[in-house]
C-alpha cells in the first residue's frame, strides 16, 4: 500500500521527447503556435457564432459548441505541455494527471455525439427542409447540446475511473507528453485485461455507434442532394457537409488509431503522433475548415472586423 501511495505523493514523470533533447526547443515553438492559432481561432468562431444574427441557426450553434470544445481540449493539455518542454523537470502532479485524464476523456466523449448530432442537424436540414424549423427548434437544440455534454462527462467518470484504479505499484515515469488511457494503463503492474476490455467496449460504443450514425445519415444525404436537379443547389447542399465530414475525418481517425486496441499493444512513438494531431493539430485545424470552406463564416468575420458589427450589437 505505501508503494502503491507514492505516485499520489509525488506524482508522474512525463518524458515526452526527453530521450530528443534537440526535438524540445522546436517542439516548443510548433505547440506554442499552435495553441495561439488554436485560441484565436475558436474563440473568434464562438464570438461571432453568438453574436452575428446573420449566424443565428442550429448549424452554427453546434459549431460555437464544437469550437468550445476544442478551446478546453488544446487547454487541457498544451500549457502542461509547454511547461515540461521548456522546464528542467518534466512532472505533473497526481491531482493535475487525474483531472487532466478526466477533462480530456470527457471531451472526447461529447465531440464524438456532437458530430453526430451534427451530421443529423445537416439530414434535416436537405431531408426534411420544409420540417427543419420544427425538428431543429432552439429548445430542442439546447437539450440535445445540453445531454451531448452531460453524456460525455458521465462516460468519461467511468473511464477515467478504470484507468485509475489499476495498481502501479510506485511506477510514475510515463513515455508520452500528457496523462491519457493508454500510457497509464501501462503502468500497471498487474493483468489489466479485464481494465483493457472495459474500456475497448466503452470506447468502440462511443466512437463507432455515432460514427456508424454519422456514415447512415450521409448516404440518405448523398441520395437527396442526388434529387435536387439545380447543379447550383446541388453544390450549395454538398458544400453545408464538406466541412463537416473533413472535421469527423480528422477526429475520428485519430480517436479510433488511440483507444479502439488493446492497450497493451499500445506503441509509445505512434501513440505521442496520434495524441498531437488528436490533442492539439484536430481542435488548431477545426475553426479553419469551417471559416475557409464556409461562406457565411467567412462573409461574418468580415463583418467582425467592421466598427458597425460592434455598434449594432450593443
Amino acid at each position: 500500500m505505501p508503494i502503491n501511495n507514492q505516485s499520489s505523493l509525488n506524482g508522474f514523470i512525463l518524458l515526452g521527447f526527453s530521450n530528443q533533447p534537440w526535438l524540445e526547443t522546436p517542439l516548443f515553438v510548433i505547440f506554442l503556435v499552435a495553441y495561439i492559432f488554436a485560441l484565436f481561432g475558436n474563440i473568434s468562431i464562438i464570438l461571432v457564432c453568438r453574436l452575428d444574427p446573420q449566424l443565428d441557426s442550429p448549424m452554427y450553434f453546434f459549431v460555437s459548441n464544437l469550437s468550445l470544445l476544442d478551446l478546453c481540449y488544446t487547454t487541457s493539455t498544451v500549457p502542461q505541455m509547454l511547461v515540461n518542454l521548456r522546464g528542467p523537470e518534466k512532472t505533473i502532479s497526481y491531482g493535475g494527471c487525474i483531472a487532466q485524464l478526466y477533462i480530456f476523456l470527457a471531451l472526447g466523449s461529447t465531440e464524438c455525439i456532437l458530430l453526430a448530432i451534427m451530421a443529423f442537424d445537416r439530414y434535416a436540414a436537405i431531408c426534411k427542409p420544409l420540417h427543419y424549423p420544427i425538428i431543429m427548434n432552439h429548445k430542442r437544440c439546447i437539450h440535445m447540446a445540453t445531454g451531448t455534454w452531460i453524456s460525455g462527462f458521465a462516460n468519461s467518470l467511468v473511464q477515467s475511473t478504470l484507468t485509475v484504479v489499476a495498481p502501479r505499484c510506485g511506477r510514475r515515469v510515463m513515455d508520452h507528453f500528457f496523462c491519457e488511457v493508454p500510457a497509464l494503463l501501462k503502468l500497471a503492474c498487474t493483468d489489466t485485461r479485464v481494465n483493457e476490455a472495459e474500456l475497448n467496449v466503452l470506447g468502440a460504443l462511443l466512437l463507432l455507434v455515432p460514427l456508424t450514425l454519422i456514415m447512415g445519415t450521409y448516404i440518405f444525404i448523398a441520395r437527396a442532394v442526388m434529387k435536387i436537379r439545380s447543379a447550383e443547389s446541388r453544390w450549395k447542399a454538398f458544400n453545408t457537409c464538406v466541412s463537416h465530414l473533413l472535421v469527423v475525418s480528422l477526429f475520428y481517425f485519430t480517436a479510433i488509431s488511440m483507444y479502439v486496441q488493446p492497450p497493451s499493444s499500445y506503441s509509445h512513438d505512434r501513440g505521442k503522433i496520434m495524441a498531437l494531431f488528436y490533442g492539439i493539430v484536430t481542435p488548431t485545424l477545426n475553426p479553419f475548415i469551417y471559416t475557409l470552406r464556409n461562406k457565411d463564416v467567412k462573409v461574418a468575420l468580415q463583418r467582425a472586423l467592421t466598427k458597425e458589427f460592434w455598434v449594432k450589437i450593443r
